[in-house]
């Protein structure tokens, strides 16, 4: 699977978001957009919202340090697991547990979970590598680990680790569950390309978004089954877009290059990443705009 699809991979995410790109298709204007940017750093971006509207994310300080971040009522607050060298904060459930990974000093990638002040470290049981990527409100977790050289999907439920692999798939990563129980994530199939997948109720279905050139990459659902995410085109740009019962729409920030939403909540706010006209990376939250009565 690329490194550049799992959002745990901080570093090699924003280098990839900071290639040139074409301009993607024109806004919906159904969102009123806020870019969101930590102060001081060079980069930031939130990759995680409850339904309260707090915001998680991952931030670049001035010496490419890469920490976790909890935006809430406009106040910023840095998370930096203990023992860690980079920290990524990518879920927030709505009582304010966080859940993300960080790496230490060896290089492995560990899933965390912070609850009122106290990290708890989780490593898939023999994995190489765990990327914890989403949490819903009943203590579920999904995400991915690696074993032997091959990416898979996990989900942690009730203290048990179930693997998640799309049939047929050589890499396999989940990224986001809701509180039905719905999941989202991606896979590779042989040939290289990658397919986004919804997974409810054991069944798989198939994510291609129109247009996608080698990637569909769905990141986040909401609890009425909204699914957000980005995909390519042949020049290499990202395209937001919303995915609800086999239609797709656009998602785009205005005037960016590349748009990559991450997170819908219940209320339809979306959060993600842009690339601005001088290949700069920003954080925003989008919020719906109401639809006007006739």
């Amino acid at each position: 699977m690329k490194s550049r699809t799992l959002i745990c991979m901080t570093a090699i995410l924003f280098a990839a978001l900071t290639q040139p790109a074409s301009a993607g298709s024109a806004p919906r204007g159904s969102f009123s957009f806020t870019t969101i940017e930590f102060p001081g750093t060079i980069a930031t971006a939130p990759k995680g919202l409850n339904n309260h509207a707090k915001v998680v994310g991952t931030d670049i300080d001035t010496s490419g340090n890469f920490h976790g971040f909890l935006l809430s009522h406009g106040t910023f607050t840095t998370i930096d697991a203990p023992g860690s060298v980079g920290t990524d904060a990518l879920a927030i459930s709505d009582p304010g547990e966080i859940g993300g990974h960080y790496q230490d000093s060896a290089g492995i990638t560990h899933g965390y979970v912070l609850s009122h002040g106290s990290f708890t470290t989780f490593d898939f049981p023999g994995a190489t590598n765990t990327f914890l990527e989403g949490m819903n409100n009943h203590g579920q977790i999904v995400g991915g680990y690696g074993i032997a050289g091959v990416l898979h999907g996990f989900l942690l439920e009730a203290g048990s680790s179930i693997t998640i692999d799309f049939p047929g798939a050589v890499a396999t990563a989940a990224t986001e569950i809701n509180d039905h129980g719905q999941i989202v994530g991606f896979y590779d199939d042989s040939t290289g390309l990658e397919h986004g997948f919804l997974l409810d109720n054991g069944n798989f279905t198939t994510i291609d978004c129109p247009g996608a050139f080698s990637f569909t990459d769905p990141y986040g659902i909401n609890d009425s089954g909204v699914i957000v995410g980005n995909r390519d085109d042949s020049s290499g740009a990202f395209h937001g877009f919303e995915f609800l019962k086999g239609s797709f729409s656009t998602v785009v920030f205005p005037g960016a290059s590349s748009t990559i939403p991450l997170r819908v909540n219940s209320a339809g706010q979306v959060v993600g990443q842009y690339v601005d006209s001088a290949g700069n990376v920003h954080g925003f939250l989008a919020t719906p705009i109401p639809k006007q009565k006739p």
